[in-house]
């Protein structure tokens, strides 16, 4: 089993993409650490806000001329859950990509592992935030945040409501973690993104963002993420960053995989997946 600890790490800091971009560098990135490539942990905004659906979601949930009006991005994620929407300035993302066996076989340890620094960053930024442990009932089931809380991989704030959800899938021999945590929340343009029209009122009942809890800006809310999940890296982990940007190699194959899956009908609206 190889140990977090030895390996060489890349960090890449927040940049702006549109959703199928970001899917495909996940899912590229975890196919070259598959292939012994550098354990990788990104930071990402999406730019046009960007709704990424779950990877079982039925499209008939979605508004798609609402999007469509709004210059909001559709995407499909590999990972499950209900549909989010990612407001460029409102969310913050990373993912994190190590090889399979680096970490547990067990599903809710390996949540527990790679979600620690998320934790942390959230007792940096001054935000009580703990794994949901009151369940509370699914309010609308296509959308992700208003699903019913799971103490996996859900976390709330200190009034309970949820401010980050994280997923994993395995591709090959390689773990994909990814998350958003709320900033700032959108709670009408959220929920018209849906056909089942969910109540937004719900929604702000459920969902808090980080400025309402501190007093911080994005980037300093960014800032603290990406030192804390460093920190974790070099400290904890006692792993070494070795690069800090994205070599050619990725970014072209990222863009090839836009054209020939993340970027078509046949995946965002029928998961269907042309490189299958």
């Amino acid at each position: 089993m190889t140990d977090l600890g030895d390996l060489s790490w890349r960090f890449v800091d927040e940049r702006a993409h549109d959703g199928p971009t970001n899917m495909a560098l996940d899912e590229v990135t975890a196919e070259t650490v598959a292939d012994g490539g550098l354990a990788t942990v990104r930071f990402y905004r999406w730019e046009p806000s960007t709704l990424s659906l779950g990877y079982n979601q039925d499209p008939a949930t979605i508004d798609w001329d609402y999007c469509e009006r709004e210059g909001i991005t559709v995407t499909r994620r590999p990972t499950g859950g209900g549909a989010i929407y990612h407001d460029t300035d409102g969310d913050i993302s990373y993912s994190i990509v190590v090889p399979g066996d680096a970490v547990p076989g067990d599903l809710l340890a390996c949540y527990e592992l790679l979600c620690e620094p998320i934790l942390d960053a959230f007792e940096g930024m001054g935000v009580d935030a703990t794994f949901a442990s009151d369940e509370r009932p699914a309010v609308y089931q296509p959308a992700c945040y208003l699903r019913a809380l799971h103490p996996a991989h859900d976390v709330v704030g200190p009034d309970g409501r949820k401010i980050s959800g994280n997923a994993q899938y395995r591709q090959r021999d390689a773990v994909v973690q990814h998350g958003s945590l709320t900033f700032e929340t959108t709670p009408a343009r959220h929920c018209a993104c849906f056909t089942g029209e969910p109540d937004p009122d719900a929604f702000a009942d459920r969902v808090g963002g980080i400025e309402e809890y501190v007093d911080r800006s994005r980037s300093a809310a960014v800032a603290t993420l990406r030192d804390t999940l460093r920190e974790w890296v070099e400290t904890t982990l006692g792993g070494t960053v070795t690069e800090t940007s994205w070599p050619d190699k990725i970014t072209s194959r990222a863009r090839g995989r836009v054209s020939e899956k993340f970027g078509t009908e046949s995946w965002t609206r029928e998961r269907t997946d042309p490189t299958a």
